[in-house]
């Protein structure tokens, strides 16, 4: 055992108690952590606006802030990047955390010298609970890859920009240098097949032990990889593989194709990270649900994901949620958030601890007839016909099809097979009846006649890379979205359709 797996695991240790320490003061953890915010935010604009102040409790901060999406938001946001101070917190933010997909275009989400540890401390957190749980430390040795956006910042007024991920690789610890990957010039190519076959060609001969990005890009990262090996397996190229760190999507739908390449035993860790926040983390290896990160300066609260777009919805505090429901999660945060609607739906598998699932996102879904099915079920009813029909999938998207010329409505799917079904009649079939399964609304429409059975059209190789190339957003943080209630997407892929 070297130097760095033998100190890990005492410190692994140290780490693993207090999380598990935290799990049973939760609920008084968000209470002192919303004291907390109140007493700074009684000094900003935005604190006296809204009259906060210290002595408030949760009803009197529900009363006098009102939920906000980035939209709302905004003017705050402008003030900040004009120069103002004590804007949102005090001072100005050390960062901008710059992404992508609103109506008025790039979303600065502030990052405070407050916040920015438990961005860290989050990613940290979930590799020490591993290690401590496993008593696996011995990857801590090797080399670890991560991909990520470029670290190379633009400036905003004085305030360093760039993407979340490029400004977390700042902040790695330096025992952690010299063994991560790739190279920080190649790090900061913003091409993303240009930036691929350079992190190819730097780790395909090293020692990888750990390897770190959203689920698609990983994977894209292991097929350059086999294609470069003559179509060896993953562990074989990187027999000493041993933890893959993913975060940003669902991983089930990526689950089987990822093992396939893989060809071997590699433990998973699942984490939930954001611009505004490091939400949760999967604390136990193989458990259902991530730990919500109750003590790390964000206050959060749970809107019923079908009341979000309502002008007064119930909004709940970490101790009146429930098991089962599907929430709209809304965070108050040391970065300046306040009351803001990420955009991300949860469904609590526990409360004691506090382990939640990612649903879906509030404005991706089908509800063009009625049916509001969200990504989580989608997601759910792929698998289960996938795992049936013995298929793996690579990527896909749905869209409501409107009548035409007098048929009946359906949803579209638009799905990339690895490996095609034998019969893609029987495979749609089956993916209708575990979606009329998973969804009352979806089964009530298509069993009353309203909808027609789902049909499914086929997408060439690499459709959606290229699709995601084509608007300039491959790689990275960037997500093809599951659903859509509109047919924007499904238009814009029909170049790529078999």
């Amino acid at each position: 055992m070297k130097l760095k797996s033998f100190l890990a695991k005492p410190y692994a240790a140290i780490i693993h108690a207090r999380v598990r320490k935290g799990m049973l003061t939760a609920v008084k953890d968000q209470e002192d952590t919303l004291r907390g915010l109140l007493r700074t935010a009684s000094n900003t604009a935005f604190g006296k606006d809204h009259k906060l102040s210290a002595d408030m409790n949760y009803p009197d901060f529900r009363n006098a802030v009102p939920l906000r999406d980035y939209e709302d938001f905004k003017p705050y946001i402008d003030r900040v990047k004009a120069g103002g101070v004590d804007i949102l917190w005090k001072g100005k933010p050390i960062y901008f955390a710059k992404t992508s997909g609103t109506t008025s275009g790039a979303k600065y989400i502030p990052i405070t010298k407050e916040s920015i540890p438990h961005h860290i401390n989050g990613a940290r957190n979930a590799l020490l609970c591993y290690m401590a749980e496993t008593g696996n430390t011995v990857f801590a040795d090797g080399k670890m890859i991560f991909l990520s956006g470029s670290p190379e910042m633009e400036d905003t007024n004085g305030i360093p920009t760039g993407r979340l991920s490029g400004i977390v690789n700042h902040f790695i610890p330096r025992y952690l240098r010299g063994s991560q990957m790739p190279r920080y010039e190649t790090n900061c190519i913003e091409d993303w097949e240009t930036k691929l076959d350079k992190i190819v060609a730097e780790t395909i001969n090293r020692d990888m032990t750990l390897i770190s990005g959203i689920p698609p890009w990983v994977q894209m990262y292991f097929d350059w990889l086999s294609e470069r090996s003559e179509g060896k397996k993953i562990k074989e190229i990187f027999p000493h593989l041993q933890v893959i760190v993913h975060g940003g999507v669902n991983f089930e739908p990526y689950k089987a194709r990822l093992q396939e390449s893989l060809g071997g035993q590699v433990d998973m860790i699942e984490t939930f990270p954001a611009s505004e926040g490091f939400f949760a983390f999967q604390d136990v290896p193989g458990g259902e649900g991530l730990l919500l990160n109750t003590n790390a300066g964000m206050f959060f609260e749970f809107v019923p994901a079908g009341e979000i777009s309502l002008p007064t919805p119930t909004r709940l505090s970490l101790g009146e949620v429930k098991t089962g429901e599907n929430y709209a999660l809304i965070v108050s945060s040391n970065a300046g958030l306040w009351a803001y609607n990420i955009g991300d739906t949860v469904r609590f598998v526990s409360t004691n601890p506090y382990r939640l699932v990612v649903t879906g996102r509030v404005k991706h879904f089908i509800s063009a007839f009625g049916e509001h099915v969200i990504a989580e079920e989608v997601e759910h009813a792929l698998k289960q016909a996938a795992e049936a029909s013995a298929v793996r999938i690579t990527e896909f998207t749905v869209a409501p099809m409107i009548q035409v010329n007098g048929e009946k409505p359906y949803h579209e799917w638009f799905i990339e097979f690895e490996n095609e079904p034998a019969r893609l009649p029987d495979f749609a079939a089956l993916l209708n009846e575990s979606l009329k399964l998973k969804n009352i609304y979806y089964n009530d429409l298509i069993t009353g006649g309203i909808l027609q059975p789902l049909k499914i059209t086929l997408m060439k190789k690499n459709a959606f890379i290229d699709y995601m190339k084509s608007i300039g957003k491959l790689g990275g943080q960037n997500k093809v979205p599951r659903l859509g209630n509109d047919r924007k997407l499904a238009e814009a892929l029909q170049p790529w359709v078999k």
